[in-house]
């Protein structure tokens, strides 16, 4: 199938039921024009054949491969499709994650001069949960980049370093410090959006303890939710009130920071910024329970526990100067094999439709990770920003 971009897009999910099926198959129908498209289905039996019957001739559909069996599923997902990706250049994205054809082109563009290239998601339709999860994005912005739910990706050193370690919660994490201790260089683009689908209110506060969890990852972050609480509690009474009242002004003024950065104002509206406090109060809480289940075997996940948030730069670099390489290389490599993969074969040239311009969609800066300055050249790329959410209906 003939597409514009040579870039292939792996989108892995596993669902109980089909409620935003008939959606998603829209987003294929658009997207396969662009870009080659591979599902990594971990459904199952029945719905993987009603995804099978209404996808064919838009993706590749497959299951996850049998040798990758991960206490993370989406893991399992990713490495599947990129083991079958046809090209250099790969975008992975979350089942909720809708781009359009602006930033595919841009992702492809910046893959040229980075191995792992991070967009910003923003959410459409914004309810009141989307708005209090916002914050978290905003803050996030603040104090540096956001976790999205979507990644460009290399798929060269992707196998050559071995994919990534799939039992561990906060997988984006260990991806990109995974890249990192390769000596990958990872390119931050704070105005690249992509456009993400919420959640229902249901599902947000099931994910509550789980994300706070993920800040097991992060020491420094994770002592500073952890101290809020403890901070306000040993106040006295009649002071209580004012620090209370500080720290809610202080929560609103950097989120408002981070909803300003690479023109942040096109995408969060400003109520985004007002719910940092509920936010910070919410993980203040969340981040005593995610200690708690780290204290008793780990947080539940798919049936299961898992213990790990994410492992460190420095254990990652140290896993890759060992003599003998971790065993999820070898299980990645066998994986590899057995697909019957060849050599990855060079990144055809640009094929673009007239009119796009990769680069142009992005906002006031791109951003190399601070361990790879001077590794990239980063620079601006105009004003306009790309959040249409939707590729081209013609």
């Amino acid at each position: 199938m003939s597409t514009d971009l040579d870039l292939d897009y792996v989108l892995p999910l596993r669902w109980n039921d089909d409620d935003g099926l008939d959606e998603l198959t829209g987003y294929l129908a658009r997207l396969t024009r662009h870009v080659r498209v591979i599902v990594v289905d971990g459904s199952p039996g029945d719905l993987f054949a009603r995804h099978a019957d209404r996808w064919r001739g838009l993706a590749r559909h497959v299951r996850p491969a049998a040798g990758l069996r991960f206490a993370n599923g989406k893991v399992t997902g990713v490495t599947t499709g990129l083991l079958l990706a046809e090209g250099e250049r790969v975008v992975i994205a979350d089942d909720d994650v809708r781009y359009d054809l602006p930033a595919l082109a841009a992702v492809h563009d910046l893959l040229a001069r980075a191995d792992l290239v991070r967009p910003q998601n923003y959410f459409d339709p914004l309810p009141w949960h989307a708005r209090w999860d916002t914050a978290r994005t905003l803050l996030n912005r603040a104090f540096g980049a956001d976790y999205p739910g979507t990644f460009g990706v290399r798929r060269g050193l992707f196998v050559r370093m071995g994919g990534y370690d799939g039992d561990v919660l906060f997988e984006n994490l260990e991806l990109i410090r995974t890249v990192r201790a390769h000596g990958g260089r990872e390119l931050r683009a704070p105005g690249l959006y992509v456009r993400r689908l919420p959640c229902d209110a249901r599902r947000f506060w099931s994910q509550r303890v789980r994300q706070a969890y993920d800040d097991l990852a992060q020491p420094v972050r994770m002592a500073a939710f952890l101290s809020v609480l403890p901070a306000l509690g040993g106040l006295r009474r009649p002071h209580r009130l004012p620090a209370g009242a500080a720290l809610a002004v202080l929560a609103v003024g950097v989120a408002e920071a981070g909803r300003r950065r690479a023109g942040g104002r096109r995408v969060f509206p400003a109520t985004t910024s007002l719910a940092a406090p509920a936010w910070v109060l919410e993980r203040a809480v969340c981040s005593w329970l995610a200690l708690g289940a780290a204290l008793t075997g780990g947080v539940p996940y798919a049936g299961g526990r898992i213990r790990r948030a994410a492992h460190s730069v420095r254990t990652l670099r140290r896993r890759v100067g060992l003599a003998r390489g971790p065993e999820i290389a070898d299980l990645v490599r066998a994986v590899a094999e057995r697909l019957d993969r060849g050599q990855t074969a060079a990144a055809q040239g640009d094929r673009r439709p007239a009119g796009v311009d990769g680069l142009a969609v992005l906002g006031e800066q791109l951003e190399v990770a601070p361990e790879e300055q001077g590794s990239v050249g980063a620079g601006r790329h105009g004003d306009g920003i790309s959040h249409a959410g939707q590729l081209p209906q013609g």
